[in-house]
């Protein structure tokens, strides 16, 4: 059995149920403290081994063959910790550490080791943009554009009609006007730095007027206000919460003022008593004055997607009057992550010629995922169809509801295991669609003797984890999110969960 290197085999899960298990049998045997003399303690501690006695053992030689011998130093020193603090706690027997047994509990050790931190997951909770799970999964368009500028040289920066250093823009710049309506575009690491690119370009030391029911939060507890501040802007606010009309805007403007600065809350919604200017207004109100308005619409939707993810699109912003949109490349455009600004040609040439636009620039593997996502948009192409985030978004309850037949279907013969498929609902998640409830099928989990909380736990110690969520004390697993290729695997890690 080849176990070396970074490929882990079929029957990782059993060399995790064997080490849990010899792990159980290491602990059970206890006696309580006050019965166990200090002589005790002494001939345990005794009978732990030395360190270089051990790595010189038969079973040690056997894993130094396997893993490098720094490795399985610093592994067995942690158990030899554990060991002592298991003594110390009262227990009254050790493993036999010259065992196979125990060299095979190494061994997971060892394989846990060697797994990497950033690992793929599957994704079974029905949250398309889940930001703590990368948010969109990208095409196989973009993966192969990301492997083909992996695995050589580019023209990054190089001109190749004139022989010379071109722009990294250059790749994405004329596609994104074609896509948005505007003249020209410039892109970022992400939407939070495509806004302070913007406002420090234009407003720094200067005043920006934004609507107090506007400064929105946008996760990680990084807010609106920061985000102004961080550019060197003075925040102006009108309005209130709930309510900000043309004539507050009005208002504030003066010779000092900008930026006009419009937020879509697209992790939010105020609903009631409300009122907002049209964009047009504001449009017109700002240059009337000599200042930009910068729409920072945040979710990036190229194109509508009608009553079931209604959201603004780049082009109404555009085609309403806003000098500047903000917006990411991995929320609804269905990207990699990045910062997109799209707008006047000359206000986008500003910003490539400062220092910042340097800090901030997208690396070489995340335009190419951007540039082949964004060809997708292109007529013939059906981005509905083409990019998985749309395709998600759009898939009906009862396409989903065929998928979790065929899970169902699976599961049948696991003893213990109740698998049902009920209606629930999806979220679009990532700060977008906040108040979308989108109608879905469901996989709810029960196994014997099993509570909810352990379950999820263990689907997340499976290979690949699954990450599910828990519903009235009942597991529940959202295919809406779960790849068609996912399917057979999921399978597998809860048939290994349900044990």
């Amino acid at each position: 059995m080849n176990w070396r290197g970074g490929s882990v085999p079929g029957t990782i899960h059993t060399v995790r149920r064997l080490a849990a298990q010899l792990d159980r049998a290491a602990r059970r045997v206890r006696i309580h403290p006050r019965e166990f003399t200090g002589h005790d303690v002494t001939n345990l501690l005794r009978q732990l081994p030395a360190v270089d006695a051990w790595i010189a053992s038969e079973q040690g030689t056997a894993l130094c063959a396997e893993y490098s011998r720094a490795e399985v130093l610093e592994v067995m020193r942690t158990h030899l910790a554990r060991m002592r603090s298991a003594v110390m706690a009262g227990a009254a027997e050790l493993p036999v550490v010259t065992s196979a047994e125990y060299a095979a509990t190494l061994r997971a050790d060892l394989l846990a080791r060697r797994q990497a931190s950033l690992r793929r997951v599957i994704n079974a909770t029905g949250i398309v943009l889940h930001t703590n799970l990368g948010r969109a999964p990208l095409a196989p368009e973009a993966l192969e554009a990301v492997a083909r500028a992996g695995r050589g040289y580019t023209n990054l920066e190089y001109d190749l009609a004139e022989g010379r250093r071109g722009s990294r823009n250059a790749h994405v710049e004329a596609l994104l006007a074609r896509l948005t309506g505007a003249e020209s575009a410039i892109v970022v690491n992400n939407c939070a730095a495509a806004v302070v690119l913007a406002l420090r370009t234009f407003a720094r030391d200067a005043e920006i007027v934004v609507s107090r029911g506007e400064l929105i939060e946008i996760g990680g507890s990084f807010r609106m206000p920061d985000v102004i501040a961080e550019s060197g802007a003075r925040m102006v606010e009108v309005g209130t919460t709930n309510r900000t009309t043309t004539a507050d805007y009005a208002a504030a403007l003066n010779e000092r003022t900008r930026v006009l600065l419009v937020s879509h809350p697209s992790n939010y919604r105020i609903v009631g008593f409300t009122a907002k200017p049209p964009l047009a207004e504001l449009a017109k109100l700002a240059h009337a004055k000599g200042a930009l308005l910068l729409h920072d619409l945040g979710s990036g939707a190229l194109l509508d997607l009608g009553a079931q993810a209604s959201e603004p699109t780049v082009g109404n912003s555009i085609a309403h009057g806003a000098d500047l949109v903000t917006f990411s490349g991995d929320k609804l455009l269905g990207g990699p992550q990045a910062g997109i600004v799209a707008g006047r040609a000359e206000l986008i040439a500003a910003m490539q010629d400062t220092p910042l636009a340097r800090v901030l620039r997208i690396d070489k593997l995340s335009l190419a995922a951007l540039d082949a996502t964004l060809r997708l948009y292109v007529p013939p192409n059906d981005p509905r169809e083409r990019v998985p985030v749309l395709r998600m978004i759009s898939e009906t309850a009862e396409s989903i509801g065929g998928r979790a037949a065929v899970l169902t279907q699976a599961l049948v013969e696991v003893d213990g295991l109740e698998a049902s498929v009920v209606d629930d609902v999806s979220y679009a998640g990532g700060g977008t669609l906040p108040m979308t409830a989108i109608p879905t099928k469901v996989v709810r989990l029960a196994v014997r003797d099993v509570a909810a909380a352990e379950l999820v736990r263990r689907l997340r110690a499976g290979d690949p984890p699954v990450i599910a969520r828990v519903a009235a004390d009942t597991v529940t697993l959202d295919l809406r999110t779960v790849l068609l290729d996912e399917i057979a695997e999921l399978a597998a890690v809860i048939r290994w969960a349900a044990g």
